[in-house]
Formats: structure tokens, C-alpha cells, sequence
């Protein structure tokens, strides 16, 4: 017995199906949990018109120098050997090893109808002037490798943020459940940092980024472990029961979620990923184009890379970072040696990265897909003990291309020297909240509640980029 003002609990959603599991069936049933966790962003409008679909961050570890690559300054010729603090005022540096002023040891020359100058470096992108977006008055908040790498990946300069990555898949999630949506193609050199640049941070894990490695065996347990396919899939099922059953136990609770969403999209990557990897269908022209056939290793490794991408963005993954290769030298971090250090980093992304370009543009795909190009700070106009560069991060240098921005154009100015902005500064937060407005996604109404209080990945900072946008 009991009293007139008990009721009996309604049932929840998990109650109600699982009361129904003989008719649905238990795999049908998982699948439906695993759907509704990845995919319940997808079904929110965007805040504007998106202009792009995709995004492939070209992430350039260590920091080229925006004197060397994007930025000409002439005037260092002038001065080159001098001591810089007598020119103008020198920052602290991160070694406090401050040379002369260094001038840059490669030629600068126009390309494209937009005239836009670009390094002896990077010969193959050249072709492309008219494409890139050039910027040339990024700074960032952070000297160091590891914060202004989480800086650059989450938007704050220490661990435990959400990536960027994560942030446009939970936004947006991906055009296939076969795949995640943030996807990291690791070249060999995880940043400085480590996993935690690629981390979902507060957000459900099934927005983290997912790292494929280069090589033969991309990702590890790719290939089941079972004799037969039945029984994998007899495993799998009692596997999501269980999880049903203990997230039953807890409810409200997000975690046991996120991992039978994690499982299963485990289950069909096994399908897809040896598929998308299979680059040797692709045609002769388009293997030689990519580098993959090249004599220099590291080219090899990025020419595959930017070759999964573009596969990937046909297989609707929203959201792709590429790592760079190990080149033999401290990636584009060139304290020391800089002629042949980014000369080495340069040939191994150069030709990759211009074939990209092309490949995008000739089959439709690159009006829909965001390409971005940066490292986490730029390099000092003077050198670091005789040859090097330290780590500058008052004024860089990053381009964009494709996905609705304005090819051929340079947007900001550093001084003379290159090393202080001095016209249009951009901020890391800027470039956020451009990436995002470019998904379709207003920065300032990407919200999740943590802590308290709604955060984002702009936190209460950023400013869309429009005069870029096309």
C-alpha cells in the first residue's frame, strides 16, 4: 500500500526504449543513442549563410618567420649586422640571446594578377597568389610553444579547452556518421603541448579530435581483433546493453553517452577509414602532383596528407588539422641554422600544399572549403646568436584561401622591420570568430554551460574579419 500522493516515476526515454528493446532490437537501439549524440547540433540552424562547409588547418609548428616567408622587408638589407638596440626598442626574448639584425637570406618576388609577394621558399604555392588571403598583423598572447599553442588551438593559453576542432564539429557535427567530424592527420610531430590541443575539453568527448597517423596503419585496432564479423558484432552488442543499463544508473549523466557514441563510430570507421586511405586509386597526375612519389621524404608524408584531406573533405569530414613532418631539424622553430632549417620545413609542404590548392579548385571544392595556413607566433627581424630567429609574437604572418574569403589581398601591416603590428591588428580571437562566421556559426552564440557560465571559444573577445570576406 501507499499513499494517496504517490506516483509512479514517469518512464524516461532510455525506459521507454529499453521496454520496447524486443521489437527495436538492441543494435537499433544503440545506433539511435550513438545518432542523437553526434548528430543533435547538426539539426540546429545556422545563425547567417554559410560560405564554407569544411575547414583544413594547415598547422605549421614552431613558428615561420613572417620576414622570411609572407612579409618582405627590405629595409632589414640596410641594416642587416647592426645592433637591433640601436635601431629600435628590442622585447624580451624567449632565450634573451638577442644577435643583429638578420636580414632575410631568400628573395622576394610577385606573383598572380594581385601582385602578391611571396618567398623564393615556397615555388609551387607561388602559382596560387591570386588564392591567399594574406595577413600580415597577427600577434598572439603567448611567447612559448605549448600556450600559444593551446592559445592558437582552444582560444586560451592553457590546458584543458575545448579545441577549435572540437568546437566547429559540436557546432556543426559531421556530413558523415561514418567519420568524426574533427579529424587530425599527425605527420609525425604532435605540438608542443601535446593531445590537449586536439582535446574536446568541457564538451562532450565524442567532439574530440580523432588522430590518424601517417603510414600503412592509420589509426591502431583499425582491423578487428575477432575471427568473424558476427562475432565482433555479437561483442558489440552486449558491450552497448551494458553501457545502456549503467547509464540507466545515472541519469543526466553525458559520459556513458559519449562513449557508446565513441564505439560505434569506432565500428564504422573500421569500413571507412581503410577505404580512405587507399590513395594508390587515385590517378598518376594527381599521386605526382601531391608529392607522394617525391625523393624527399618528408614531402612524401604531407603530400599524403593533404591527399587523405581532400578525400576527407569528399567524405564530409567537417573539420580536419594536418601536423607537420619530421624534416630532421627542430620543426619551423629555427633558433639556430635558419637558412637550412626553413628551407627544409619549406620543401616539405610547399609542393603538397599548392597541389591542395589546385585539387580543391579543379574538382568544385574549394569555394566550400576553408584552407588556413599558421603557425602559433612568428620570428624576430634580428638573430638569435649568428643565424637564428627567436620567437616573435607581436606581428606574423598566416594566410586563408578558399571558403568565402578574397583571394589575392593582404590585409594588416607590421613596421618596417616586421616585427610590431602597426595596421589592422589581428587577434587569435579574430581569427576564430571569422572561421566560425565563415561555418555559418555567430562565435558569440557557440555556447556551452561550464562552470557556471556560458563559455566559447572567443571567451568574451573576438571580431569577425570582414574586409577579407568575399
Amino acid at each position: 500500500m501507499h499513499c494517496g500522493r504517490y506516483r509512479n516515476a514517469p518512464m524516461n526515454r532510455r525506459e521507454s526504449l529499453a521496454a520496447l528493446s524486443q521489437g527495436f532490437g538492441a543494435v537499433a537501439l544503440s545506433a539511435l543513442w550513438a545518432e542523437t549524440a553526434i548528430s543533435s547540433q547538426e539539426k540546429k540552424p545556422l545563425h547567417h549563410l554559410a560560405k564554407a562547409k569544411n575547414i583544413i588547418f594547415l598547422y605549421m609548428d614552431g613558428g615561420p618567420s613572417q620576414v622570411d616567408t609572407f612579409d618582405p622587408k627590405p629595409v632589414l638589407e640596410k641594416y642587416d649586422g647592426q645592433d637591433p638596440n640601436r635601431v629600435f626598442k628590442v622585447e624580451p626574448t624567449q632565450f634573451n640571446n638577442v644577435g643583429k639584425i638578420f636580414k632575410s637570406p631568400w628573395k622576394f618576388s610577385r606573383h598572380g594578377q594581385s601582385g602578391l609577394p611571396i618567398s623564393e621558399l615556397f615555388p609551387h604555392l607561388t602559382k596560387h597568389a591570386d588564392e591567399l588571403t594574406m595577413v600580415r598583423s597577427a600577434v598572439s598572447n603567448f611567447s612559448e610553444h605549448t600556450n600559444a599553442n593551446y592559445f592558437l588551438h582552444t582560444g586560451n593559453g592553457f590546458q584543458g579547452r575545448p579545441s577549435w576542432g572540437a568546437w566547429a564539429s559540436y557546432g556543426l557535427g559531421s556530413f558523415n556518421k561514418n567519420l568524426p567530424g574533427f579529424i587530425v592527420l599527425n605527420g609525425g610531430l604532435i605540438p608542443p603541448g601535446g593531445l590537449d590541443n586536439f582535446n574536446s575539453g568541457f564538451l562532450p568527448a565524442a567532439f574530440q579530435g580523432s588522430v590518424f597517423k601517417s603510414g600503412a596503419v592509420p589509426l591502431a585496432n583499425i582491423d578487428r581483433k575477432e575471427a568473424t564479423a558476427k562475432r565482433q558484432e555479437d561483442k558489440l552488442k552486449l558491450v552497448r546493453q551494458l553501457d545502456a543499463q549503467f547509464q540507466d544508473s545515472l541519469p543526466g549523466s553525458k559520459g556513458i553517452e559519449a562513449a557508446i557514441a565513441n564505439q560505434e563510430t569506432a565500428f564504422l570507421m573500421q569500413t571507412a577509414i581503410p577505404e580512405l586511405m587507399e590513395i594508390q586509386g587515385e590517378s598518376k597526375a594527381t599521386l605526382e602532383n601531391f608529392g607522394i612519389h617525391s625523393a624527399n621524404g618528408p614531402t612524401r608524408i604531407y603530400g599524403t596528407q593533404c591527399l587523405v584531406a581532400r578525400r576527407l573533405i569528399e567524405r564530409g569530414a567537417r573539420f580536419i588539422e594536418i601536423t607537420c613532418p619530421s624534416v630532421g631539424t627542430d620543426r619551423w622553430d629555427q633558433h639556430g641554422d635558419l637558412k637550412a632549417g626553413h628551407e627544409k620545413n619549406a620543401l616539405a609542404v610547399d609542393q603538397p600544399v599548392a597541389a591542395l590548392l589546385q585539387d580543391l579548385k579543379t574538382r568544385g571544392l574549394l569555394q566550400d572549403t576553408l584552407i588556413v595556413w599558421t603557425g602559433e607566433f612568428g620570428r624576430t627581424p634580428f638573430a638569435q646568436g649568428a643565424n637564428g630567429r627567436d620567437h616573435n609574437p607581436f606581428g606574423f604572418s598566416f594566410w586563408m584561401a578558399g571558403g568565402g574569403v578574397r583571394g589575392g589581398i593582404t590585409y594588416g601591416k607590421t613596421d618596417d622591420f616586421g616585427y610590431h603590428v602597426v595596421e589592422n591588428k589581428v587577434e587569435i580571437h579574430d581569427l576564430h570568430a571569422t572561421m566560425l562566421h565563415l561555418l555559418g556559426i555567430d562565435h558569440k552564440k557557440l555556447t556551452f554551460r561550464f562552470g557556471g557560465r556560458d563559455m566559447r571559444l572567443t571567451d568574451v573577445h573576438g571580431e569577425v574579419l570582414n574586409k577579407i570576406l568575399a
